[in-house]
């Protein structure tokens, strides 16, 4: 899946207050090659256009395409498996580091993952952990 992302007239309340609209005809592209950034202060709805991209929710009116091509038709698994997102508030499971960095290449080998560590400048912190990269 290459190509632009577009947003056109995106509108969307949360489902818990479906009388506050978060988003209102918000139009986006967000060009394939370049660098976008979502920048604003807390609760400008950053998180929101990701959670919408995403499908977690569907928004109100408007439509999100990529390579003017609508998501929602997109094969959910599927699309959200090309998709990588870093969060603002990193969150680790109640596994292994290794198992940690592996959610996100299942089949990765160690030298992937201590490379994944590498470029994520965590190789170094991970060495000084009792357990490093136990599996």
């Amino acid at each position: 899946m290459n190509g632009d992302v577009q947003f056109d007239n995106i509108s969307f309340a949360y489902p818990a207050r479906p009388d506050v609209l978060v988003l209102r005809n918000i139009s986006l592209i967000a060009r394939a090659g370049e660098i976008t950034a979502l920048v604003g202060s807390s609760g400008s709805g950053k998180s929101t256009c990701i959670s919408l991209l995403l499908r977690f929710y569907e928004p109100l009116s408007g439509h999100i395409a990529i390579n003017n091509r609508s998501i929602t038709y997109c094969d959910l698994k599927q699309f959200r498996k090309k998709i990588g997102v870093v969060s603002q508030e990193p969150a680790l499971f109640a596994t292994s580091i290794y198992e940690n960095i592996r959610l996100g290449k299942e089949n990765a080998t160690k030298a992937e993952i201590e490379e994944a560590a590498r470029q994520a400048n965590a190789h170094d912190f991970i060495m000084r952990l009792p357990d490093v990269y136990i599996e």
